[in-house]
This record gives C-alpha cells, sequence and structure tokens, in this order.
C-alpha cells in the first residue's frame, strides 16, 4: 500500500499535473450543478485545452464530448492530465484505460476514490492525486 500523500507531495503532483498540454474530464456533464460541469467549466475559463469525456453525451459546453479516453481525438498520453469525477467503480475501469494508453497524470476528484486506487496507480506508474484535493480549490491561481 502506497504511503499517505503529504501537502508537499500533492502539491507537486499538481504542479506535474498541470505541466501538461492537454486535458480530459471523465465524467464530464451537461447538468450546470453537478461537479462534472463544474470541473469542464474551470479548464474552459482557465483557457486550458479540454476533452470532455461522457458515454452519454454528444457535446458539452459547446465541445465535442468523446464515450472514452482511447477517442481522444490526437492523443498524446505523455503530454495529456486526466479529472475524473466518476463513480468508484467507474473509476477503477478509467484508471485501468488511461494505464493501458500510457496516460500518467490523472486527478480524482473527491467522491471519485476506491479503495485500491493508490496502490493499483503505484503499479501502474501513474502520478495519482487523490484522497481530499479539488480542482476547484487546490488548482493554481492562473
Amino acid at each position: 500500500m502506497p504511503p499517505p500523500q503529504t501537502r508537499a507531495a500533492i502539491a507537486k503532483l499538481i504542479k506535474n499535473f498541470f505541466s501538461s498540454s492537454h486535458f480530459a474530464v471523465v465524467g464530464a456533464s451537461n447538468v450546470p450543478s453537478k461537479y462534472g460541469n463544474r470541473v469542464l467549466k474551470w479548464y474552459i475559463l482557465n483557457n486550458r485545452p479540454v476533452t470532455p469525456v461522457n458515454p452519454n453525451e454528444t457535446m458539452i459546453e459547446d465541445l465535442e464530448c468523446v464515450s472514452s479516453l482511447s477517442l481522444i481525438p490526437n492523443l498524446d498520453a505523455t503530454n495529456t492530465s486526466v479529472s475524473v469525477i466518476t463513480p468508484g467503480k467507474v473509476t477503477k475501469q478509467v484508471l485501468e484505460e488511461a494505464a493501458k494508453l500510457g496516460i500518467r497524470r490523472v486527478w480524482l476528484q473527491p467522491g471519485a476514490e476506491y479503495t485500491d486506487c493508490g496502490e493499483f496507480a503505484e503499479h501502474a506508474g501513474i502520478e495519482l492525486i487523490y484522497g481530499g484535493p479539488c480542482i476547484l480549490v487546490d488548482s493554481p491561481k492562473l
């Protein structure tokens, strides 16, 4: 089991997360009150290139939506960071897909975690932010 994330470790992970040139929001939503929509809007408002990911939508916030990470157009896994706002059962599948694609930076928004997510990420080589930090609160001031 990986050690708990310290404040310094989380700060470093967040810095690395935002070094990417593209972002994806898995669990993006068309419903303004849902966190999947709020997180997506955060990227838009901060001029970050972002792709919404939701298998039940085709457009969210005037952006073309894809049904999975593997369908992100021109995916450059080494320069893509992913925010996840899904139930834990779905999150596990998202992390497995990210690992398979070579995506190495993932931020599980509060509530998206599952029991062994930290251990899975450590073994898969994924830099995982989880266990409390929220992009809406803990993102760098841009």
